[in-house]
């Protein structure tokens, strides 16, 4: 306000300087007393001119430089509330506030994939009954289907049955008329099972006559004895049974050789064909061209995931409307509220919340980031908050060409398998929801040497989004940290049986604890050593301590975006 009156009282000395100027020469020329009127007018209109001008003119603010250097190294994120708000986030990483490997799991390299089979294991030409065929057909997206591919290999060899090579769903949601043969390797799938499961491409004739299966469906979780006496008089009564909807029709409790068998079915046997593989393969090329290392993320935040989740992201009347109108499309969904459904973390996070989760537990905005994600709802409207927090996103339409993707565009279960392979090669892979490929993946990746998988609590996370406008960035990185533990797909940090079997194979992980042990004692620091190697160490085991209290808080936590009345509508909507 001072420096306001202050260019007012110059512009007003000026004024007065010119005015004094004419008087002066009016008295030096008398001859000219007419033209007085006239020069008193003009002096006044530049009078009132200046004085307008100085009111209106904003004044010299020295804080304007040092916003400018702010913002250079700040982002300021703002909420819905639109509040103003001291939660700026760091335009790079803050070095001192990470002290862990951001790209590997902790003692990651003691654990491995082991599902080799037993000596006693029974081969399949000692133990398949040659009047026994069992047929299935799969159920919802590709993730989905690859659960039941692998349940049907283990309960083929619990029936004792030659299994035909399994139908995909070609009537979901959808609607991907591709057959088995044109996602997965069937000539690889068959040789490799051939020592465990006989298995066969066709139905063939039964004593020379041509054999209908007879179609039925077995219980959810159905386990070992179910399987038995439910399906071994069928099968010996009908010489051929399919299964259908079979997705999640095995227990997860089962005998370690049939876990491992799940496990050599899975990991192994079920391999995507030729051109889907190589194309895969070129995706990661060229994220690896771009970055040493880079993030997948699943996004899924596609309109028919938001609207079968029943939550609400602050899109008012426009929102409600869209997402109501494709809820009508299924009619056992029934009406939720999104309040509720956000507090017990059953609701996908925005990209933004995504991005802040994320730069929160380290990761800065030079890092690459591949979506893995449909056509998201909003579009770049929705995705320019976790662009503007980091800038390098890419996918397969951004990396590729038309003519590229032009094999696998018109098929949605051949542009899953693409974006399956890029998050399984990842560095890190971040899911937004626990559904049928975030489960498949995460299992995988624990199979396969502990990759980091970042699962966000959402449970706990969506109130300090709430609360985000009265923290500071500081404050929200470490009860982010906080949060997330439990949450990293680090070794041992969930219990074994909890979740689904694909999620967590704990039969067919093996730990090295001597080589482990060896490691924790040589790595101990000594009382000479400094304090950066004790830091770290004491991190390291702090850290541990830590997944331990919170394992059975984890566990409990750990729910998935809906806990529905339609448990089918929800496996086929977190495909």
């Amino acid at each position: 306000m001072k420096k306001k009156t202050h260019h007012h009282n110059n512009a007003v000395y000026i004024g007065i300087g010119i005015f004094q100027g004419v008087i002066l020469c009016h008295r030096r020329r008398l001859h000219l007393h007419h033209l007085l009127p006239f020069i008193s007018a003009v002096a006044g209109c530049i009078l009132f001119l200046f004085a307008v001008l100085s009111f209106l003119s904003p004044p010299i603010n020295h804080d304007q430089f040092h916003s400018h250097h702010k913002s250079d190294q700040y982002i300021e994120v703002r909420s819905n509330a639109r509040k103003p708000t001291a939660f700026l986030v760091p335009h790079s990483r803050t070095q001192e506030l990470v002290r862990r490997n951001l790209w590997q799991s902790s003692h990651s390299q003691f654990y491995y994939g082991c599902s080799e089979k037993n000596q006693n294991f029974l081969e399949a030409n000692a133990k398949t009954n040659p009047h026994r065929f069992l047929l299935i057909a799969t159920s919802g997206g590709l993730n989905q289907q690859r659960t039941g591919i692998t349940d049907a290999v283990v309960a083929a060899y619990i029936l004792n049955a030659t299994l035909v090579v399994p139908k995909l769903d070609q009537k979901s949601y959808w609607k991907d008329q591709s057959n088995f043969s044109e996602i997965f390797d069937v000539d690889w799938f068959i040789s490799y099972l051939s020592k465990e499961v006989k298995i066969v491409k066709e139905l063939p004739a039964i004593n020379g006559r041509v054999v209908h299966p007879h179609r039925t469906r077995v219980p959810r979780k159905c386990n070992q004895g179910c399987y038995h006496s439910r399906m071994v008089p069928l099968l010996d009564k009908k010489k051929a049974v399919m299964l259908t909807k079979f997705d999640y029709r095995l227990s997860n409790r089962l005998a370690t050789d049939l876990q491992k068998l799940r496990c050599r079915a899975n990991y192994h046997a079920l391999k995507f064909t030729d051109p889907i593989v190589e194309m895969g393969k070129t995706l990661v090329e060229r994220m690896r061209k771009k970055s040493k290392h880079f993030i997948a993320l699943h996004l899924r935040f596609e309109s028919d995931m938001l609207a079968f989740s029943g939550c609400y992201y602050g899109g008012g009347d426009k929102e409600r409307q869209e997402l109501q109108q494709i809820r009508r499309r299924w009619k056992t969904l029934h009406k939720r509220n999104p309040d509720r459904e956000r507090r017990q973390g059953r609701c996908p996070l925005t990209p933004e919340e995504v991005g802040l989760m994320l730069r929160a537990l380290g990761y800065g905005r030079d890092v690459h980031i591949y979506v893995a994600s449909g056509e998201v709802y909003g579009g770049e409207d929705t995705l320019a908050p976790l662009k503007a927090l980091f800038p390098n996103i890419h996918s397969k339409d951004t990396i590729t060409t038309k003519e590229e993707l032009a094999p696998f565009s018109s098929y949605s279960s051949r542009m899953a398998a693409l974006d399956f392979i890029v998050c399984d090669e990842s560095d890190v892979f971040v899911t937004n929801n626990n559904g049928n490929m975030a489960k498949m993946l995460a299992g995988r990746r624990r199979y396969f040497g502990h990759k980091p998988t970042v699962r966000p609590n959402a449970k706990k996370l969506w109130r300090l989004f709430q609360d985000r406008d009265n923290m500071t960035w500081e404050e929200f990185v470490n009860t982010t940290r906080f949060y997330q533990i439990g949450f990293m797909g680090q070794p041992n940090e969930v219990k074994p049986g909890r979740g689904e079997f694909h999620e967590n194979p704990v039969a067919c992980i093996c730990e090295d604890k001597e080589s482990k042990s060896k490691s924790m004692i040589l790595s101990k620091p000594d009382l000479e050593s400094n304090d950066e190697t004790d830091s770290s160490y004491e991190e390291d085991v702090e850290n541990e301590n830590k997944t331990r209290e919170i394992q059975r808080l984890a566990a409990e936590d750990s729910s998935v975006i809906t806990n529905p009345e339609n448990h089918e509508l929800q496996e086929i909507f977190s495909d």
